[in-house]
């Protein structure tokens, strides 16, 4: 989501989510004594123990801190692995394979792996087998051609622990196929408040859920781990995140602080964690947030006292992304705090070379206990063993028929059809006659991204194009598939016009992609102020079609007014690849008969205002519009009455991500010229849209500047960590002639090669992290300008677009400006 909105409740939202303490204050410290026992499962055995043993006794100490670190495919090389013995790699959401694009299919993956593992041969010493780990979190959702399964949020809706285990199984053998043998799920997190940009990563706000399911998608994932050698049969290492709750920090937050008891981290968060430690899950993930003020990465209470103690987890826990450098006194590069606090394994992504230093003189000095390497290094040695790593045939790895084959297809579209829920269907517009002419219509129609949604082939999810998807349906063509197989029509149309009126019209629309930290809010109002898909809803009534809504988001959103708008209402979350399972539900035969029922059922309270940030069953004060468990049926239908449009917040648009677009300056957002006399601006034609661009003519003679400016200053602290980008869509008109700086507040890049040898008149797209800004002397936590082209010499140059990406591709850091 590239604007989210800023909203002032106009009631006491405060009620609804206060945390709860005792009362001598807010606590970070477990008492494992209170918490549930459990007991990893198939981990531990006389003769994985004993070959650990003799492992350990011959490695050395550089060896041991290399098996503790983990460095991602975007920010180390195959060749480093002959100096640096690091015991894993992984592929972030939007890292790329070496030497290909991040869109790749199974090959330059398997090629990537194989790199790795022979340069890490070449290093000689203690022969230890590199783990290789990626976010395979609805499907191995990294590579061109997988199988994409409904996001958690669907799957809770779905109500299948069996369903489930089906998925985890599928996905284990996508992740294998790839030369992976880690996938970074499930995600057990218990979301509390549906701001929260991760809420469609779990399952459900009932623990209880998420308890049923834990179990199943572990043993899909891994089989039963007593059987060991995993990688020989399909299947892969699961990781069970993030300890511990992510998903109730206050204000939706992501990164932030559970500011609960321990009581209630315990009923609510810690739920999913006991059958996945029975069930054999050999790894943990743990979280970036906070509890109740201290960081999860550097609790010793809960990822020592509690995990590894009370709960028997014997495998390792791994960080989150540089999630050690939030740790009270630690950076990304030096963080003892976390090895002694539990962390096994470190997610050093890109800053694995300095974090291997400091943390091999940390061991050397004894600020890190050899008794905690040792034990750190014995647990990812015993996971390496069960998971069959030092056998060296890859038994699938590169297997031709499997990624996207058609049995995991079909198990995806079931997964559709089971996960849909129907909240309106009033005068029984569904089922649709296939033999109807259809219209369907709305942004989500044929483009299998946004109905994918974040985690998709990048790491939110965005710039993707039907073309990346090549065994993929989009719900338009499953639509058209099964009307047009009983005498009917489909036709696509995604601004709702026709000539030939239509039965009935399908408009699809919704959410577009987005993962964590963009995607948080700050109102559940969906659309608020420029309510595009409800005009669309509007007009197709207006014209006297009924009017089906197949609703696309990450979370339950207030969308009174588009209900009221629409005949049936349908919640399809985020299904994935198979667009097909919709028709599947919403398409009866030839006469109107259904094929098959609705059978999902909300595992999210759904709100009747857009300030019900906090609604989850059993709160105090408890008033959906829709609650827990609801879901109508063709069997037992229901009718749902005209509903109130008051929104419960006023808006005020706050707008960090977006700052030129479509010709249009964005509130808080505007151009700034200094001085005027030497800088000009004026309306130009660009992407084939009249006006849509401005052209900046700088007259020289005098230093000026072109400013996008804020009316305040704003924080990108989360964008520059996330690695987001810059992004300027311009146009050299006239090159320069002098040096020109590309800038964001003190930070100033020379970027006048680019512009010097950029072709004349022909529009193009630069790309700059924000780190680059930041390293060059930007102060993030307080941007006022994030866009500032100055020179003192002659420059014309157009520009279509400003605004941040999350895409990676192409990306530059020009130097730093003198």
């Amino acid at each position: 989501m590239n604007t989210r909105t800023l909203t002032i409740a106009l009631m006491a939202t405060t009620l609804l989510s206060a945390p709860a303490f005792a009362a001598d204050g807010p606590k970070s410290t477990a008492h494992p004594a209170q918490w549930p026992a459990a007991k990893s499962q198939g981990l531990v055995d006389p003769a994985t123990e004993a070959f650990v043993d003799g492992l350990l006794a011959k490695m050395t100490l550089e060896e041991k801190i290399g098996q503790m670190i983990q460095a991602d495919t975007a920010s180390i090389k195959a060749e480093d692995l002959k100096t640096y013995p690091l015991g894993s790699i992984l592929a972030g959401g939007s890292s790329p394979p070496l030497g290909a694009p991040d869109r790749s299919p199974v090959g330059p993956w398997v090629d990537t792996v194989k790199a790795f593992r022979d340069a890490a041969a070449q290093r000689g010493g203690t022969n230890i087998p590199l783990m290789f780990g990626i976010d395979a979190v609805h499907g191995n959702n990294n590579l061109v051609g997988a199988t994409l399964f409904p996001h958690n949020i669907a799957l809770g809706a779905a109500r299948d622990p069996e369903l489930i285990r089906k998925i985890g199984a599928a996905t284990g053998q996508e992740t294998a196929v790839s030369g992976f043998d880690w996938a970074f799920g499930p995600t057990l997190a218990v979301p509390r408040d549906d701001r929260w940009g991760r809420t469609y990563e779990g399952y459900s706000e009932d623990p209880e859920i998420v308890r049923q399911y834990a179990r199943e998608m572990i043993l899909g994932l891994q089989g039963a781990v007593s059987e060991g050698q995993a990688l020989q049969k399909g299947h892969v290492a699961a990781s069970a995140k993030h300890f511990l709750g992510d998903g109730g920090t206050t204000g939706g937050k992501d990164q932030g602080d559970t500011q609960v008891s321990e009581a209630e981290l315990i009923r609510l968060h810690a739920q999913g964690y006991v059958p996945a430690i029975n069930a054999g899950t050999m790894t943990i993930m743990a979280s970036f947030n906070s509890w109740n003020g201290q960081k999860m990465h550097g609790n010793k209470s809960l990822l020592t006292d509690v995990l590894k103690g009370r709960m028997g987890f014997d495998g390792f826990v791994v960080g989150d992304w540089n999630g050690h450098g939030q740790v009270e006194g630690c950076t990304p590069t030096n963080c003892a705090q976390a090895a002694n606090a539990g962390l096994d394994m470190y997610m050093a992504p890109d800053s694995w070379k300095g974090l291997y230093d400091n943390l091999l003189a940390q061991a050397k000095s004894g600020e890190v206990p050899m008794a905690r390497i040792d034990d750190a290094v014995r647990r990812i040695l015993r996971v390496k063993v069960k998971l069959g790593l030092f056998r060296a045939d890859r038994p699938w790895e590169g297997r031709e028929g499997v990624l996207g084959n058609a049995d995991h297809r079909a198990i995806a579209r079931e997964a559709v059809a089971k996960s849909l829920v129907l909240l309106k269907n009033n005068g029984g517009v569904l089922p649709i006659k296939a033999s109807a002419k259809v219209l369907v219509a709305g942004s989500g129609a044929d483009d299998i991204g946004q109905q994918s949604g974040g985690w998709t082939l990048s790491w939110q999810g965005t710039d993707n194009k039907n073309s990346d998807f090549p065994n993929a349906q989009s719900i338009y063509s499953g639509f058209k598939d099964a009307v047009e197989a009983s005498g009917g029509s489909a036709t696509l149309s995604v601004d709702g016009s026709f000539t030939d009126k239509p039965d009935v019209a399908v408009v699809v629309f919704g959410e577009q992609p987005y993962a964590e930290g963009v995607g948080d809010l700050k109102s559940l109002e969906y659309q608020q102020g420029d309510k595009t898909d409800l005009a669309l809803l509007k007009k197709l009534k207006a014209a006297g079609v009924p009017v089906v809504a197949v609703f696309l988001s990450g979370r339950p959103l207030w969308v009174n007014p588009e209900i009221n708008a629409s005949d049936a209402f349908v919640a399809a979350w985020l299904p994935g690849s198979e667009g097909g399972g919709i028709a599947d539900v919403l398409v009866g035969d030839a006469a109107g008969k259904p094929r098959r029922d609705f059978n999902g059922k909300l595992s999210f309270s759904w709100p009747k205002t857009a300030a019900q940030f906090s609604l989850n069953k059993g709160d105090k004060g408890y008033a959906p519009l829709f609650a827990y468990g609801y879901g109508l049926s063709y069997a037992k239908p229901g009718k749902v009455a005209k509903l109130s449009e008051v929104s419960g917040v006023t808006a005020i648009a706050a707008n960090d991500s977006n700052y030129f677009v479509g010709g249009k300056t964005p509130a808080p957002f505007e151009f700034r010229l200094l001085p005027t006399t030497s800088v000009n601006i004026k309306p130009v034609d660009a992407g084939n849209v009249q006006e849509a661009g401005r052209q900046l003519t700088f007259a020289g003679g005098v230093p000026a500047a072109a400013e996008i400016a804020a009316d305040k200053a704003f924080d990108l602290t989360f964008q520059t960590n996330a690695e987001i980008a810059l992004q300027v869509n311009w146009r050299v008109d006239a090159a320069p002639s002098a040096k020109t700086t590309l800038g964001i507040g003190a930070g100033k890049l020379d970027v006048t090669s680019v512009l010097s040898g950029a072709k004349v008149g022909e529009w193009t797209s630069l790309k700059v992290p924000l780190k680059c800004f930041q390293a060059a002397g930007t102060d993030v936590t307080k941007v006022e300008a994030p866009f500032s082209l100055a020179t003192a010499g002659t420059l014309t140059v157009s520009i279509s677009g400003v605004k941040l990406t999350t895409d990676p591709t192409g990306t530059t850091c020009p130097a730093k400006a003198d």
